[in-house]
This record gives C-alpha cells, sequence and structure tokens, in this order.
C-alpha cells in the first residue's frame, strides 16, 4: 500500500504547490558577541533564518537590520551578508532551501516561489515595499508557528527515522505555505497604511482583466496576480474603479460579445467562448442582466438597423 500512496501524496504536493520546496541544509548555532566576519556569504538558495533568543544584527551591501528574539528573516539567493552578535549570546536556526520544477508546471495559485521572484522584481518596487530587497523580515502572528516549524525541520533533519525524507518534504511544504500567508498579511497590511500602493496594484489588475479577460480568468485569479487576497482585492478595487471587479470583468465580455454578435456570419453559440464565459448558458444569463435582451435579441435589432 505504502509503495502506491507515497509517490501519490509527492506528487499531490508538486501539484499543488506549484513547484516543490527542498531543504538542502539545517543548521542550529550558539553565536557569541563579537565582531562581524570580515568576508561577506552569498547562497545560490534561500536562507531562512530564525533568531530563538538574543539580538544580532544582519549587515547587506547597502544597509543592516538588528534582529530581535522570534524574527524570521528570509534571504533571497545571491545576497551578500554577514552577521553581528549584538547581545552576549545569540541562539539562531537557519535553513537553507530552493525548488524544484515539477513536471507539470502548470497551477492556479502562486507559490511561494512566485511571489519571492515578485518581490525582488523591478515591477514589484512600484507596487510596494518589498521591491528590489534583498531580504524579507516576518515578525507577525505567523512567527511562532514559522519558528515551531523550523524547529521540527531542523531535528527531522537530524535523525534516521522511517519515510524520513517524505516528512521533510511534508514539514517543508507547511513551511513556506505558512511563510507564503505571513508574507500576504504583512504585505496587505502595510499597503492599508501607504497612499497610492493599493491604487497602483488595482491597475495593474485591471489591465490584467483587459488584457486577459476573452480566455475567462476569474475575479480569483486577476487578485491572485498581484498577490492579494480576494476580499481585500474586490475592496480596493471598488474603491478606485467604481464597480466590483466581476461587474468590471463581465462587462468588457459583453462589450466584446457585443462588437462580435454585429457580424452574423459568427454563430451566437460561438460568441460565448470567444468572449470569455465558460457556456453559452453563462453567456445569455449574463447578458440578458447587463442588456435586457437575450443575445440573438441584440443582434437581429444590430442588424436590422443596418
Amino acid at each position: 500500500m505504502f509503495d502506491k500512496l507515497l509517490p501519490a501524496l509527492e506528487e499531490s504536493m508538486k501539484n499543488d504547490s506549484g513547484s516543490m520546496p527542498v531543504v538542502f541544509e539545517g543548521l542550529e548555532q550558539i553565536r557569541e558577541e563579537k565582531e562581524a566576519n570580515a568576508e561577506m556569504s552569498v547562497h545560490t538558495f534561500h536562507e531562512l533564518f530564525y533568531l530563538r533568543s538574543g539580538k544580532v544584527e544582519f549587515i547587506f551591501e547597502n544597509t543592516s537590520l538588528v534582529l530581535d528574539p522570534g524574527t524570521t528573516l528570509i534571504i533571497k539567493p545571491h545576497t551578500a551578508h554577514k552577521i553581528r552578535v549584538i547581545s552576549k549570546v545569540a541562539d539562531t536556526g537557519s535553513l537553507y532551501f530552493g525548488f524544484s520544477k515539477p513536471n507539470n508546471p502548470g497551477t492556479a495559485q502562486p507559490s511561494l516561489e512566485s511571489f519571492l521572484e515578485f518581490a525582488g522584481s523591478e515591477e514589484a518596487s512600484v507596487r510596494s515595499d518589498y521591491g528590489n530587497q534583498s531580504f524579507i523580515t516576518l515578525s507577525g502572528t505567523y512567527k511562532k508557528t514559522i519558528g515551531s516549524l523550523l524547529e521540527r525541520i531542523v531535528d527531522e533533519k537530524k535523525e534516521d527515522a522511517f519515510n524520513k525524507e517524505l516528512m521533510m518534504e511534508v514539514l517543508t511544504v507547511e513551511l513556506m505555505l505558512t511563510l507564503a500567508r505571513a508574507l500576504k498579511k504583512e504585505w496587505e497590511a502595510s499597503l492599508m497604511v501607504r497612499n497610492g500602493k493599493a491604487r497602483e496594484l488595482v491597475l495593474i489588475a485591471r489591465d490584467y482583466i483587459d488584457e486577459n479577460y476573452e480566455r475567462g480568468i476569474t475575479v480569483a485569479e486577476a487578485a491572485s496576480y498581484v498577490f492579494l487576497s480576494q476580499g481585500y482585492f474586490t475592496r480596493a478595487f471598488r474603491d478606485e474603479i467604481g464597480v466590483s471587479p466581476m461587474a468590471y470583468l463581465m462587462k468588457k465580455r459583453i462589450d466584446k460579445a457585443c462588437e462580435l454578435l454585429e457580424n452574423d456570419e459568427i454563430k451566437v453559440s460561438g460568441i460565448a467562448s470567444q468572449a470569455g464565459f465558460s457556456s453559452p448558458q453563462r453567456f445569455n444569463v449574463a447578458f440578458k442582466k447587463l442588456m435586457g435582451m437575450t443575445p440573438l435579441e441584440y443582434r437581429k435589432s444590430r442588424i436590422g438597423r443596418g
């Protein structure tokens, strides 16, 4: 039974997360107070640093950051950094991780990997304070859960227990999902106190809808495109555009349908998919609700005028 169950579970995690997180190494260290090493450390993978106790300063090329106990720090690949212990001693834990690509990379949900790529992109610098940063700090409500998972992963890596590799994968996926939730929550909170940031996100998402409405996208996909929850996105979109994102999306599709209905060589049943509707039935219902007549009645009225 296990020979079938374990590969199936692994494949399910790959499909759900979009890419498979892999822990390369887990370290626990007691660091003593001293000056930072003269040389910077640089990794080709992500580093998740967790401070259990004490106080440390991370020194980067252009900035520095003092961490208090309970803080988690994600350092992106190829980021030069070094650590200076400020307190007498500091108890720290680190995970070094990356992502392996699945055989079928398609996924409807944004993964932590895609968020981390987004957070460091030039485009993200317009969207939030995460843009062009070499690191991301987490110290909110998720910090205890993240710390606990990190401890379990480090402990599991030291043991030689049954199905160790599978347990490592399960714990790592849970950690990545928790990190993704924490990042999104802190990011949305930061947008609420920064004028103009939410507006920029809404405009980016509106452009995404304009460019993709014909292929059947959903409001959830538009929200995910700018890494916002659907509820937050809907409120921000309505505040900025004046209508809900669903109403905006429907209007775009109905406008496209009206354009196509002007051509009597295109079958009405075929217009539904071309305008982004999942079925002719949904198209008919939406069209009549917005236009007050069926698509066929609209076509007859337009052709009759010609």
